[in-house]
């Protein structure tokens, strides 16, 4: 941690001092930086005994850096089924002081309760304030809550991330921001804490399932179509292949060389990329909001059927409609994104995108948005930009032509009638 530097200043200054003659000083200016930095990095090979990346995550770099000898784990459940034993060898091997806290997390559990579960294991292990970082091993959902409760116990607990999903591996992984829902609200309640590190190890998605890889692939296919071209004709050509071979190289593991690698770190890099400047939010014109319009809404009331990557997604493809139709992509390009979006597996409607749930979504964004709209749209296919002027009609008109383009038989029956008429 850099310390902070404050500078305290009297709001108006009256005499000549603060303690001289005169009426005495009632109102003072706080201003303080807190410089922050984490890291974020490739660590293959990460549960070998003799790798001692995880044993020294989160603790000061340098050539005096030593190794922890007490480990508190934070492991989601699932995990834990797969790795359980290779974590517990691993603690074994490096000779730590070990305790492993199993977590369930999934949408429906990611609540204030959960927080509390890790905040009761901090405090029965004891947890020194600042030297004893806590391990984070699980998905976006497990490594919200642990960040969560990481920022609220003592006001700020180092912690790391070990993200084992795709969508932990490029998105939620890598930010300031953790967050749980709130009734039917996604992350209402959130904080900007940081881990101190982040280890990204895409052995992990050999043990993923399918549709959670294509969960994965909707969060570097928005980076994609948002701002990364060259991102977007690499899925377009391999997309197919890396979901079906789960990132690896023929022969190899996952995302060590050749083009999942390449992807992987793209899509790692244009995140962060656009998160450093405004790591805390200041600006809400965000190009990583692309996707998380409607999303969060529709997400929220379609639990458990969407994973929040398809939720994404299905966004994504309302607003390439909506762009097509404002002429931002031609005709061909907004086919090609939809079909890209097929062929990774992913959903591009859900019979919940109606108007009343768009209307309340839209409301719901606008006010996140500090009262304005704020929505990114795509330009082409690589490039965006920000709209502050979409109506309820342009929206019911573009979720209508969405459900007909996903919907062949919808199609079919309104072209009839269209005939007919």
């Amino acid at each position: 941690m850099i310390p902070e530097q404050t500078t305290v200043a009297p709001t108006e200054q009256r005499g000549h001092g603060l303690f001289t003659t005169g009426s005495p000083v009632t109102s003072w200016t706080v201003r303080t930086a807190l410089p922050v930095d984490y890291r974020v990095r490739f660590a293959p090979r990460l549960l070998a005994p003799d790798n001692p990346a995880l044993a020294t995550a989160g603790l000061p770099a340098g050539p005096g850096r030593q190794r922890r000898k007490r480990l508190l784990l934070v492991v989601e459940a699932r995990v834990h089924e797969l790795y359980g034993e290779r974590i517990h060898a691993y603690c074994e091997a490096q000779r730590l002081d070990w305790s492993c806290c199993i977590l369930l997390a999934h949408e429906r559990v990611k609540t204030m309760e959960s927080v509390f579960q890790v905040v009761e294991q901090l405090d029965r292990f004891g947890l020194a304030r600042r030297g004893e970082p806590v391990i984070a091993i699980g998905g976006g959902v497990l490594t919200d809550i642990v960040g969560l409760a990481c920022s609220l116990y003592r006001r700020s607990t180092p912690f790391v991330r070990v993200p084992t999903t795709l969508i932990g591996l490029v998105d939620a992984g890598v930010g300031a921001k953790t967050g749980v829902n709130y009734g039917r609200q996604k992350n209402r309640l959130g904080s900007y804490h940081p881990a101190v590190e982040t280890l990204l190890d895409p052995s992990f998605l050999a043990t993923l399932d399918t549709r959670h890889l294509s969960n994965g692939l909707a969060e570097i296919l928005k980076i994609a179509l948002i701002k990364d071209r060259r991102l977007f004709e690499t899925l377009d050509l391999h997309g197919e292949r890396l979901l079906a071979e789960r990132f690896r190289t023929p022969g190899g593991t996952a995302g060590e060389g050749g083009t999942g690698a390449e992807v992987l770190a793209r899509a790692v890099h244009g995140m962060l990329q656009e998160l450093q400047p405004n790591l805390w939010e200041k600006e809400l014109e965000r190009a990583m909001d692309y996707g998380h319009s409607f999303s969060p809404t529709l997400e929220m009331r379609a639990l458990p059927e969407l994973l929040h990557g398809e939720a994404v997604c299905v966004d994504m493809a309302l607003t390439t409609v909506l762009a097509r139709r404002r002429g931002l992509l031609d005709a061909a390009q907004c086919a090609r994104i939809l079909s890209l979006m097929r062929r990774l597996g992913l959903p591009i409607h859900h019979r919940l995108l109606e108007p009343g749930l768009l209307s309340d979504a839209l409301a719901d964004t606008v006010r996140h948005r500090d009262g304005r709209q704020r929505l990114p749209l795509p330009v082409g296919i690589g490039s965006g930009c920000f709209v502050d002027d979409l109506t309820a009609h342009e929206l019911a008109l573009a979720s209508a032509d969405l459900k007909e383009i996903a919907d062949p038989t919808t199609t079919t029956a309104t072209a009839t009638a269209r005939e007919a008429a």
